[in-house]
């Protein structure tokens, strides 16, 4: 299984995408890293990614996710656009919205010290979320709701049934 954990910045996305791949026992990558020093840099002084940036990283994300036989990759993914440049490159890429509330979104953004990311951002960000679409493969979580053991249980749990019957998750 291929899992691409997605939402905006401040959503948990590496935190749950590494408690997710650790339960099931596959690796871990978190798109961040795939990102070029130019997009940190752009990022890092608070001007948003455009598309031109955008796009040669997805096709990364969907190269990585594609090495692995199963894997966990933690990745934003906030357009329909995006998620298809990843699932181009894996077909079979199934993605785990993490929905959470602005508010909470921005503590989590403004709580962290060690992320390139600024808070002044998750306008934008949020301003570019597409949800996942009913014919998209794929389930929307409550990314807040409990814990991240909770969260982890909940996308087991909605992934696990689908997935014996390979049917679309939506």
């Amino acid at each position: 299984m291929r899992v691409v954990v997605m939402g905006p910045s401040g959503s948990g996305k590496s935190t749950i995408g590494s408690a997710l791949a650790a339960r099931l026992g596959v690796p871990f990558i978190d798109a961040d890293d795939l990102h070029p020093a130019s997009n940190v840099a752009k990022m890092s002084a608070g001007i948003p990614l455009d598309d031109d940036d955008r796009m040669p990283w997805l096709r990364l994300v969907g190269e990585a996710l594609h090495a692995e036989a199963s894997a966990v990759i933690a990745c934003s993914a906030l357009k329909r656009a995006y998620r298809d440049v990843i699932r181009a490159e894996e077909p079979e890429a199934l993605f785990v919205e993490l929905a959470i509330d602005r508010a909470v979104l921005e503590s989590r953004m403004r709580a962290r010290a060690d992320h390139f990311m600024p808070a002044s951002l998750l306008d934008s960000q949020l301003g570019a979320l597409q949800p996942l679409q009913a014919d998209e493969r794929g389930v929307v979580v409550d990314g807040a709701a409990g814990g991240v053991d909770d969260v982890v249980t909940a996308i087991v749990a909605a992934l696990s049934p689908a997935t014996e019957a390979d049917q679309s998750l939506r």
